[in-house]
């Protein structure tokens, strides 16, 4: 099981308000109160994770909780649908970039990129919008 903290995952929270996902290429370890996810092109899946699409059409897959909080529990994640790419090159900088630094420009750069991955139109992307939960 340790050597899953030695590769690229996604850290995330057990229970949380504002649903982030970090990207980690360091080999960090977590405590109980978060999940790892492993596998191929985790830096595209961060993006994903943490954009506007993904919160629109799924954040209510996650069952709230008092206060406005979430469990994010992998259970929820099985039946969540995800776009498969060849090449997540141009992913893995632009996370990184925005967990050194966020700012909102960033996350709406990431927004676009995932929208062109999924071939939205201009229709749907003003339906999303710009999601930013706080």
């Amino acid at each position: 099981m340790t050597e899953d903290f030695n590769q690229p995952k996604i850290i995330y929270p057990n229970m949380t308000k504002y649903m982030p996902f970090c990207f980690d290429d360091c080999n960090y370890f977590t405590n109980q109160k978060c999940f790892i996810i492993t596998g191929e092109r985790t830096a595209y899946l961060t993006a994903f994770l943490n954009s506007s699409l993904f919160k629109f059409c799924f954040r209510d897959s996650f069952p709230e909780l008092q206060g406005g909080t979430r469990e994010l529990s992998k259970i929820f994640f099985d039946n969540i649908p995800v776009l498969r790419i060849e090449d997540e090159t141009p992913f893995i900088q632009v996370v990184k970039d925005i967990q050194r630094c966020f700012s909102q420009e960033k996350a709406k750069q990431i927004d676009e990129m995932i929208f062109r991955a999924y071939n939205l139109d201009e229709k749907d992307i003003q339906a999303i919008g710009y999601i930013e939960i706080t």
